[in-house]
């Protein structure tokens, strides 16, 4: 098994491993990076968003980490073609004073994307299927704690030493569509040291017949000190999941979370389950991790 606090000592300290290529923006400045590895999770990039502004200043930024990071600020690696826009979207954001400007690392997904973002903790079967009909997959090959470990034991402390971050855990958000939303939530129940917020794009319910469900319902912190935002769409794939948000919104109720305060789930009549979808409302949940 992973022991968190040895992967904690032993890589603390560990530079990125060099900067990719910066990618001419409008809207701040995108550097790529091959990030540093550890057992168990394939490499991949990284793209690190500075705001505008961020070059010349001493101010130090909080941080968000996207998951599936390629769909996140260019187009032409994105799937479909279709970027999430997060940068411009937060440039006018900053622009009224609606969030503090942030650095925001798109961590891009691997083959092992589904076994990446599967909650490991929350399957107690041997195997277990993302459901419509997909094949089992094996609960032994799940490698989330792992990427979670990687990263907040290894990524988070390169960034932190090589940007101006706010490194504490009121300042540091993590942020995902289906898949993506499902490791978020986990990602904010397992280092509720770490994150102080998680937003769940039309979180994928569905895998393991909705066993993450139950399992956050019994691990997330006591109202007030975490935000979480959730929503969906009603059409293509989000058609399925209002009834299961439903019961996620049942559990935080009854753990005492308050709706727009501490959470905030959200319905977008017509809405797909689209890059296209998550850029168009996307302003709403960086608003509330961000918001001053």
């Amino acid at each position: 098994m992973l022991d968190r606090r040895a992967l904690l000592a032993a890589t603390a300290a560990l530079p990125l491993a060099g900067a990719g290529p910066v990618l001419a923006r409008t809207t701040g400045r995108v550097e790529r990076f091959d990030a540093p590895t550890s057992a168990g999770v394939l490499p991949r990039a990284v793209d690190v968003w500075l705001p505008p502004g961020y070059d010349g200043a001493r101010t130090r930024h909080p941080v968000l980490y996207m998951q599936d990071g390629q769909n996140v600020f260019e187009p032409g690696r994105a799937f479909g073609g279709q970027e999430w826009r997060i940068d411009e979207t937060l440039e006018a954001l900053i622009a009224v004073d609606r969030v503090r400007a942030p650095i925001v690392l798109g961590v891009w997904n691997s083959a092992n994307r589904a076994l990446d973002y599967m909650p490991r903790k929350a399957v107690t079967a041997d195997t277990f299927t993302l459901g419509l009909g997909a094949d089992a997959l094996r609960t032994e090959d799940i490698t989330s704690d792992a990427y979670l470990a990687w990263l907040t034991g290894v990524l988070k402390p390169a960034i932190d030493a090589r940007y101006r971050t706010l490194p504490g855990r009121d300042d540091t958000f993590v942020m995902g569509s289906s898949m993506g939303g499902l490791i978020s939530a986990y990602a904010l129940a397992e280092y509720l040291e770490v994150f102080g917020g998680a937003a769940c794009i039309s979180t994928h319910w569905p895998a393991g017949d909705g066993v993450v469900i139950d399992w956050l319902a019994a691990h997330l912190p006591p109202p007030g000190g975490h935000r979480l935002y959730f929503d969906h769409g009603t059409t293509t794939l989000d058609a399925l999941y209002p009834p299961l948000q439903a019961r996620m919104d049942a559990h935080l109720r009854a753990a005492g979370w308050r709706q727009g305060v501490d959470w905030i789930t959200r319905r977008f009549e017509g809405a797909e389950h689209t890059e296209a979808a998550w850029a168009a409302r996307s302003d709403i949940p960086l608003a509330f991790l961000l918001g001053a």
